[in-house]
Formats: C-alpha cells, structure tokens, sequence
C-alpha cells in the first residue's frame, strides 16, 4: 500500500497549488490513527519536513518557511491528506512527498517560476 500523490506543477511566484495525497489502501481506522507529513527536496538540497499533523484534532506543525502559506489537511473518510499551498515562492519548487504512518509516496513535481 503506498499513498498517491497528485495536484503539483508549474505556477507562477504569487500562486496557488493544493496537493493531494490518497491512500485508498490504508482502511479508515488505520489512516486516522497515523501521523500525516509531507515533505519536499529540490535539487542538490536534503530532504525537507513541511508539515506534519498527528490526527484530525490534532496539532499541526509547519516548518518555519511555509508558516503562514501552507496548510495540511486530512480526511479520514476519504483516506486523503492535502497541503494547499499559498502564495508560493520560487524556493518552494521541489519534489513534494506524503507520508502516511512512515509509508512514502513516489512524489510530485511542483515548480515555482516565472
């Protein structure tokens, strides 16, 4: 079972994107008891935490470059994540992942240029 992720691409500085990750594998009480995170790593750099949250009512944790533009949300019944991303910046272009309870996702490409 790996979770799918979909939803990057190219957009312009200023721009929006929301990233999906589905794990239609994982049952509903499995997804909602795992910690979500999604990371990111562009070229050349380290593999990056973005986001992470424990449950639905649970805390979210962003890192310090994305506070304030980045937003992860999840839905059990759906066994889908989302990290919707706000007035991007061309540092934020990256191979983006999702982690659902330590199992990765292959990635999407988002690129941030003009």
């Amino acid at each position: 079972v790996q979770p799918v992720e979909s939803g990057g691409g190219l957009v312009q500085p200023g721009g929006s994107l929301r990233l999906s990750c589905a794990a239609s594998g994982f049952t509903f009480s499995t997804f909602r008891s795992y910690v979500i995170k999604w990371y990111r790593q562009a070229p050349g750099r380290e593999r990056e935490l973005v986001a992470s949250t424990i449950n639905i009512s649970g805390r979210t944790d962003y890192a310090d470059s994305v506070k304030g533009r980045f937003t992860l949300s999840r839905d059990d019944d759906q066994q889908t994540a989302y990290l919707q991303m706000n007035n991007l910046k061309p540092e934020d272009t990256a191979v983006y992942y999702c982690s659902v309870g330590g199992t990765w996702g292959q990635g999407t490409q988002v690129t941030v240029s003009s």
